[in-house]
This record gives structure tokens, C-alpha cells and sequence, in this order.
């Protein structure tokens, strides 16, 4: 698998203004797991902090599940955004880790949260959340929806191998949520991608659980070629990033927050040089909750958000990336 060449990204770029975020959420469990309780892995924790940034990570106790951590995260947003259940006439969760193959998590989340109307789930793994956003911006943006629900939530420590040193220390569970609303012709996405490459598809996955390989106890946990998702990667953000920004018609030093999708701080790092952007203006979070996958951007906007470091008018690039190979990225005017 380590022999993947990854094409040009050509996915075309795309602008919708009159779309902004009103109210922003997250939740992780309580329960820390450090590099420190995972020594009978055989994992070394000085190695997981330099090979990765991940200091430590949360994992959901027995009894929790993805659509209850996506309902707490929802819930801090709505309060956030100061609307009530009614207000909220759409719901899309972005999740590869929902509590049933079928419904969809979604509607657990809605009942929940004592909504009425459509709820969906979709799966494009980290790339997730911004799959999602993109989706709710467009109900929004041409007047099906007033108030959309976003949500990427993901359970990563129930879909991987606790036996597994090189995969299972990087993912941690968590989840982040947004209210999207109308807004004023400045606000929105100054440009947003959304990108696939089907051929790195055996890169990163779960082979079994679906209809092609129902079960089968060999392939049940997540797999991945880390040194080919991480060169692949390190390539995608550099270029997809300056690709938004020039769609944007802005320069890099006019991004004011860069809210990457958070797999590896080497990533981050290799990020920020190649730019040339300021690593402060990185945000990371993945040295406390490691990789959550679709909830890493959400949970990166609402630390941020929360922490009063984002003010109205300010530019932030939000960027997922993950198994399919997907990705998706936006430069956001807020």
C-alpha cells in the first residue's frame, strides 16, 4: 500500500457568502487516558510525544456512545447560539463511528435533543465535519434551512485494536458542534474545496462491517499505512491551503486562525513551515485529546471560539483530511 502516488488535487474551488456560524459546542469524556497507561502496549511515552505531539487522550466509558457525545456537544452550541429546539429546522452529523449501522445516529441525536426535523448522518471520516458544514451552508444559503445543525462526533477508541501500538495510541473520542444561520453578504466561505481520491482507499479504513465483507473478526478494527497517509497528507495541506487562500484573494498572512484537522503535530508542523505562517496562529489541541477525527476541526472552532481569540471579520481556514482519501477545506470569513 506504501507505493500509493497521489494525483494533483484539482477539486474545484467554490465561494458562498451570506452563511455564518452563530453559536459553537464540544464535549470530550472525562475519563484521560496519558501515554503513561498505555505502557502495557509496549508503547514508549517519550516515543508517542515525539512521533506525535499526543500527550493524552479521552476515551468514552462503557455505556457512552457517539450520538450521546454528539447531543452534549449540540446542546452547548444551541445554548451558545441562544435558540431554542424549534429553531433548529436541520441536523447532519458527520460520523464513521455511529451507534448503529442503521437508523441513522442523527435521528438518536434529534430525539435527544427534542427536535423536529430531517436529521441525517454522513461519513467521510475526518474529513466529516467539513463535508458537513459544507452541506448545511448550502440549506442555508439558499433558504432551506434558518438554523443547521453541524456536528462531527467519532468513538475512534471502540473502532481500534488495543493491541495495536501504532494505531491505537493516536485516536482519542470526542465531539464539536456549530449552529449555522444567515448572515450578512461578508460573512460565509470566501472559498471552500471538497476533494476525494477512491484509489488511496486501502490506506486507511475498516474493511469489514459493511455489506462487501459483513464480518470477519480479522479486519473488524481500523487499518492504516501511516507512513502513506502521513506523506500524503503533509502534500495535501500544503497545497490545498494555498489553493483556498488564493481563491480567497487573500495572502497567507491574512489567515487568522488556522484550524487543521489535528492527526499528528508533525503534520501541523510541516504545515506551518511550508506556508510560512506564524505556528502560533495553528491551533492544537491534539496533544490533550489526540486524533478525534470528524470532532477535530469542531472541537479546535469552539476551544478557539470560547477562548475569545476569534472576533467578527477575522479569517480562519478549516481543513479535515482522511480516509477515502476525502478532504475538505474553506477559508471562512466570520
Amino acid at each position: 500500500m506504501s507505493d500509493y502516488s497521489a494525483p494533483s488535487y484539482r477539486s474545484p474551488m467554490r465561494q458562498l457568502m451570506g452563511v455564518q456560524i452563530v453559536g459553537t459546542g464540544s464535549f470530550v469524556p472525562d475519563n484521560v487516558v496519558t501515554n503513561d497507561d498505555l505502557a502495557s502496549l509496549g508503547c514508549d511515552a517519550d516515543w508517542i510525544v515525539k512521533r506525535t505531539g499526543i500527550r493524552e487522550r479521552r476515551h468514552a466509558p462503557a455505556g457512552m456512545s457517539t450520538g450521546d457525545m454528539a447531543t452534549v456537544a449540540a446542546e452547548r452550541a444551541m445554548n451558545a447560539a441562544g435558540v431554542a429546539p424549534s429553531d433548529i429546522d436541520l441536523l447532519i452529523l458527520a460520523t464513521f463511528t455511529p451507534d448503529r449501522l442503521m437508523p441513522a445516529t442523527a435521528t438518536k441525536v434529534q430525539n435527544n435533543l427534542g427536535l423536529q426535523c430531517g436529521a441525517m448522518d454522513l461519513a467521510a471520516a475526518c474529513s466529516g465535519f467539513l463535508y458537513a458544514l459544507t452541506t448545511g451552508m448550502q440549506f442555508v444559503a439558499t433558504g432551506g434551512s434558518q438554523r443547521a445543525l453541524v456536528v462531527g462526533a467519532d468513538t475512534n477508541s471502540r473502532v481500534l485494536d488495543p493491541t495495536d501500538k501504532t494505531i491505537y495510541p493516536l485516536f482519542g473520542d470526542g465531539a464539536g458542534a456549530v449552529i449555522l444561520a444567515p448572515g450578512s453578504p461578508e460573512q460565509g466561505a470566501l472559498s471552500y474545496t471538497l476533494g476525494s481520491d477512491g484509489s488511496g482507499t486501502d490506506l486507511l479504513g475498516r474493511l469489514s462491517g459493511g455489506v462487501e465483507i459483513p464480518y470477519d473478526p480479522e479486519h473488524w478494527y481500523m487499518e492504516m499505512d501511516g507512513r502513506a497517509v502521513f506523506k500524503w497528507a503533509v502534500r495535501l495541506i500544503e497545497e490545498v491551503s494555498r489553493k483556498s487562500v488564493e481563491a480567497a484573494q487573500l495572502s497567507l498572512n491574512e489567515i487568522d486562525w488556522w484550524l487543521l484537522h489535528q492527526a499528528n503535530v508533525r503534520i501541523l508542523d510541516a504545515a506551518a513551515e511550508s506556508l510560512g505562517v506564524d505556528r502560533e496562529k495553528v491551533v492544537m489541541h491534539l496533544d490533550r485529546y489526540g486524533n478525534t477525527s470528524a470532532g477535530s476541526v469542531p472541537i479546535a472552532l469552539d476551544e478557539t471560539f470560547r477562548a475569545g481569540k476569534i472576533k467578527r471579520g477575522q479569517h480562519l481556514l478549516m481543513s479535515g483530511f482522511g480516509a477515502g482519501l476525502t478532504w475538505g477545506t474553506t477559508v471562512w470569513r466570520w
